[in-house]
C-alpha cells in the first residue's frame, strides 16, 4: 500500500494556524462583555466581563448603574443580601425592575442563593454575610465561567476581575439651612487585574435624574472678566 507523503509545515506557520483557528472559535463561543455606562467602559475594558468577578466598595448607586445597562438589554439580574434595594432608585437609575431578582435577607445561605441564581442569572450582585472561603470562592468562580455570568460584590472577593471604590464626594442642591439634595459628584477609582496602577474619573453619581453623568464643562468667563482676571 503507498502511502501518501507528508507535507511539512513550517512551526511558525503551524502555530499561527493553531492560534487563529482559537480565536475564531472563541469568538464564536465568547459573550459579549454585558454593557456599563459609557463613562465608565474606558475603566472597564469595554463592560463587565462574562464569567468575572467584580468587587464594589461602596454599591449603592455604583451598583445600580452597573445594573441599569444589563437590565435594559433584557438580561435578568440578580441581588442577594440588601434589604435596603431601593425599587424607586433603581428605576430612576434605569433598572429594569421587571427583570430583577431579590433576595433580600438570606441570612447565612447567602453563598447558595448566590450560586442557585448564578445558574440562571447573567448578572448577579451579593453582599456576603460571612467570610468566604477560598474553595467556595473558587467554585463560585468556575460556575461563573461555565454561565458566562457576571458577580457584583460588596466588599473584598477572592481573584476579582477589577475592584471599583468612590472617593471625594460633594453633594448639591442645599442652600443655607433649605432645599433638597439634588446630585453628588465623585471620583471612581478602579483597579484591574490586567492593566497597572488606578484609573480615576470625575463624575455625578447620581446625577439629577437619578443617573451617572459627566461633569458638566465649566462656563466660560467674557473676555473682559478673564481680562481682569
Amino acid at each position: 500500500m503507498k502511502r501518501t507523503p507528508e507535507i511539512q509545515v513550517p512551526r511558525g506557520e503551524l502555530l499561527e494556524r493553531l492560534r487563529a483557528q482559537v480565536t475564531a472559535k472563541e469568538a464564536r463561543v465568547r459573550p459579549s462583555p454585558f454593557p456599563v455606562p459609557a463613562e465608565l467602559a474606558g475603566l472597564l475594558e469595554g463592560g463587565l466581563k462574562p464569567g468575572a468577578a467584580y468587587s464594589l466598595a461602596t454599591p449603592g448607586a455604583l451598583l445600580l448603574a452597573l445594573l441599569a445597562g444589563p437590565s435594559a438589554e433584557g438580561h435578568w439580574c440578580g441581588v442577594v443580601g440588601m434589604p435596603e434595594f431601593g425599587a424607586e432608585a433603581a428605576g430612576r437609575a434605569g433598572v429594569a425592575l421587571d427583570r430583577v431578582a431579590l433576595v433580600p435577607e438570606p441570612a447565612e445561605q447567602w453563598l447558595a442563593a448566590t450560586a442557585a441564581l448564578a445558574e440562571a442569572l447573567p448578572v448577579v450582585a451579593v453582599r456576603p454575610t460571612g467570610r468566604v472561603r477560598e474553595a467556595d470562592a473558587a467554585r463560585l468562580a468556575s460556575r461563573l465561567r461555565d454561565r458566562g455570568s457576571v458577580l457584583l460584590v460588596h466588599g473584598p472577593w477572592p481573584r476579582v476581575e477589577a475592584s471599583l471604590a468612590l472617593g471625594e464626594p460633594r453633594w448639591s442642591g442645599v442652600g443655607d439651612g433649605y432645599g433638597y439634595l439634588t446630585s453628588r459628584e465623585v471620583t471612581v477609582t478602579v483597579r484591574s487585574r490586567r492593566v497597572p496602577g488606578a484609573r480615576t474619573v470625575r463624575l455625578v453619581l447620581p446625577a439629577p435624574d437619578g443617573r451617572l453623568a459627566l461633569l458638566p464643562e465649566p462656563a466660560a468667563q467674557p473676555a473682559a472678566l478673564r481680562a481682569v482676571g
